[in-house]
């Protein structure tokens, strides 16, 4: 019987290698391509002499395409986006959890729903209006067009977190002179921090990864890297390596934020899950 637990442990550890090699296949091509020089491409897999020149190129404009740009417009209208709605989606989420009435349910699912309805869908009618109203390639049109995506996933899990907070803490502070506002930023918001933390890790990677919104509702000045990182594949010949390394560089921010709030992230993920 140990012996065939123990062959049940080397197959399950095999099986998890072969798919943690799998799942990082791409990424690791991905990095291949980056360092491979253009000449040698298409003529080699995994023999060729690395450089550094694509990361050189994407991030010294020397092809005519500002990636630097389209990185910090990316970093600007997430990060916008993500502040936006947290000053707006945490009172509501607050609220939701707390306050509940005839057809809030119904309201809170509309809500939802913005963020399950495809980009598509909406699109068409966004561009009209956003060429009508000005926000046509504007930091401030990509912010407030990103609340469709940010917003209802702050609310919604929020929400979860203040449901879990007992009420009697906030009563309490009520009952020492605290105002409701006061209870909501000294008790309640103190106590979530770890799902904060975690929803706008969560919500940043959302928006910054869109691709649909900026690729429609933006065309130079306010463009992001998920759009303009395919700029490298035009032309004649599609440039692999500059756009590998593009694709590499746009990875760094959310990498290095979910490096940085680990732990709070750890914790805001597990936060409430058995609930007391």
């Amino acid at each position: 019987m140990t012996g065939r637990k123990r062959l049940s442990g080397w197959l399950a550890d095999a099986a998890l290698i072969l798919y943690f090699v799998f799942a990082l296949f791409p990424i690791a091509w991905m990095a291949i391509l980056s360092l491979k020089p253009a000449d040698q491409l298409f003529s080699t897999y995994f023999s060729f002499t690395p450089t550094l020149d694509a990361y050189r190129t994407v991030l010294g404009d020397s092809e005519g395409i500002p990636f630097v740009r389209f990185f910090v417009n990316s970093l600007v209208v997430s990060v916008g986006a993500v502040a936006l709605s947290l000053v707006v989606g945490l009172p509501a989420a607050y609220a939701s959890a707390r306050w509940r009435f005839k057809g809030s349910e119904n309201l809170m699912f509309t809500l939802l729903s913005f963020r399950f309805a495809p980009e598509l869908t909406v699109i068409i009618p966004l561009f009209v209006l956003y060429q009508k109203l000005g926000l046509f390639d504007t930091y401030v049109g990509m912010v407030w067009v990103l609340q469709l995506i940010t917003l209802p996933l702050i609310v919604w899990i929020m929400r979860s977190y203040f449901a879990d907070l007992t009420p009697e803490l906030e009563q309490a502070a009520l009952l020492d002179g605290y105002t409701r506002k006061q209870a909501f930023f000294r008790v309640a918001l103190p106590l979530v921090k770890p799902g904060i933390a975690a929803v706008s890790l969560l919500a940043f990677i959302f928006a910054w990864n869109n691709f649909v919104f900026p690729l429609i509702l933006t065309s130079s000045q306010a463009q992001t890297v998920t759009v303009g990182a395919l700029s490298f594949l035009g032309g004649d010949r599609p440039k692999y390596n500059l756009t590998a390394a593009a694709a590499l560089v746009s990875v760094v921010p959310p990498l290095l934020l979910a490096l940085t709030i680990q732990r709070y992230l750890v914790r805001g993920l597990s936060f409430g899950a058995v609930k007391s």
